[in-house]
């Protein structure tokens, strides 16, 4: 009877577990499916914005677009999505304390060769005393990105971007340099 009992409390362990697995499995194949989402949004937003008037257009529409597709899907997906950075330009990005510890996770993991188009991180994590399924994945800097965020700005754009982000720190930025992270929040309870 007691083998038969622990039998059944192992099986359900192990049923339970392999179902947990399946669950952060789904989760992430969501995130990632919500940060593609949110990327081609605000790379098209961005490239019409450069198309229309160079970069510094582009920093007006990335300072009112950015926030407002975030809102938008984390509003439709019922996840927090957003974006943050060791190096912020806009403050309301910074890093909380756990998104702090991956994205020095994620420089760390870069310098150790790793492809910053393939780095993210995963974690179900206690907050207020419920259960949160965490993702973080890497923002690798672009062609594109080096308009705004890179070491040799245009005066105009240098000058656009001091007049918008008073406390800007992300310049100097190289290509393949981690820009920041898409950064996403789902409860589970």
């Amino acid at each position: 009877m007691k083998r038969t009992i622990l039998a059944v409390m192992i099986s359900g362990l192990a049923f339970s577990s392999a179902s947990a697995e399946q669950d952060r499995a789904a989760d992430v194949a969501e995130a990632k499916t919500i940060i593609n989402a949110f990327f081609e949004q605000l790379k098209g937003e961005l490239q019409s914005s450069m198309k229309a008037g160079g970069p510094v257009n582009a920093i007006k529409s990335c300072q009112l677009k950015a926030p407002s597709i975030a809102h938008d899907i984390s509003v439709s997906s019922g996840w927090r999505v957003g974006r943050t950075s060791l190096k912020l330009r806009n403050p309301a990005n910074t890093p909380d304390a756990w998104e702090l510890a991956v994205l020095k996770k994620f420089e760390e993991r870069k310098s150790a060769g790793e492809d910053p188009q393939q780095i993210a991180y995963t974690e179900v994590v206690e907050h207020n005393g419920k259960s949160e399924f965490r993702f973080m994945k890497a923002i690798p800097t672009a062609e594109l990105c080096l308009n705004c965020h890179g070491s040799e700005l245009k005066p105009e754009v240098a000058a656009a971007l001091d007049a918008h982000y008073t406390a800007d720190q992300a310049r100097g930025f190289k290509l393949g340099d981690i820009r920041g992270a898409f950064t996403l929040t789902k409860p589970l309870d």
